[in-house]
């Protein structure tokens, strides 16, 4: 039975990917930082596959809970087919880079670009030893060209060092089977996370070319996709999810 590692899979964006792996028969290992109610949601909704999820506590921004990540995901399932880097601290405030404290920009880099190393250099024996495995990073609109990004400095410049690093993955990689690719998502907000295409339909959102929301089950349906053990000639490739809307001149405020 495959395994994925999905960091944040209790809720938004996570947990629709989480859904998506058990809906296809993976196994699960949900991280999350600390609502307990998204997790006990999730363990009642399904108590029936308890015997595929796990779900473990820590903060992506410190090495020590990472490491107990794939330690637990080791002792119960025994391998680690995909890593999905889920998790991706943000600052809401929007406020020049000038502004920044120290403290924010760590967390932006620790939590969105140092966490993919220290989850890599772990598992990359594992899937080595596989001969196989998935990881998947996340990005912004835009990621792949370096863009500048106003009252999103941090965050944006993580990201983009995450796009090199997932590309230099792929390619150092490919030989032992694993592949490396990134999801860019569009202006997915609020219930719309966990929402599916479905729900979304039902209403038109104007601010989207293709006329309604993102949704969570967007994004799962592309991640499941580029974990399929066929979908191997697809690696090192930024792809966004964003229905046609520019995410990052959407304000300029």
């Amino acid at each position: 039975m495959r395994h994925a590692l999905i960091t944040a899979g209790s809720k938004g964006l996570g947990k629709k990917v989480t859904e998506e792996f058990l809906r296809r028969g993976f196994s699960v290992t949900v991280n999350y930082h600390q609502d307990l109610n998204a997790v006990n949601d999730l363990q009642t909704t399904y108590a029936h596959l308890s015997n595929r999820l796990l779900f473990v506590q820590g903060d992506v921004t410190k090495k020590d809970d990472l490491t107990n990540m794939i330690e637990q995901s080791l002792d119960r399932f025994g391998r680690i087919d995909c890593l999905i880097n889920n998790a991706g601290p943000y600052i809401f405030e929007r406020k020049k880079l000038a502004d920044y404290t120290d403290e924010e920009w760590y967390q932006m880099i620790e939590g969105n670009l140092s966490s993919v190393f220290h989850l890599f250099k772990r598992i990359v024996p594992i899937m080595r030893k596989q001969k196989y495995g998935r990881i998947i990073t996340y990005g912004f609109q835009g990621a792949n060209t370096s863009p500048g990004w106003l009252h999103r400095s941090a965050f944006s410049a993580a990201k983009v060092g995450l796009v090199s690093l997932t590309k230099t993955i792929s390619i150092e990689e490919a030989e032992h089977g694993i592949t490396a690719n990134m999801i860019c998502p569009g202006n997915i907000v609020g219930e719309m996370k966990e929402a599916t295409i479905e729900e979304a339909r039902r209403s038109h959102d104007n601010q989207t070319p293709i006329g309604r929301s993102g949704t969570g089950e967007d994004i799962a349906r592309t991640i499941s996709f580029l974990c399929e053990e066929n979908s191997d000639m697809i690696t090192g490739s930024i792809i966004e999810v964003t229905g046609g809307v520019n995410v990052i001149h959407r304000f300029h405020t």
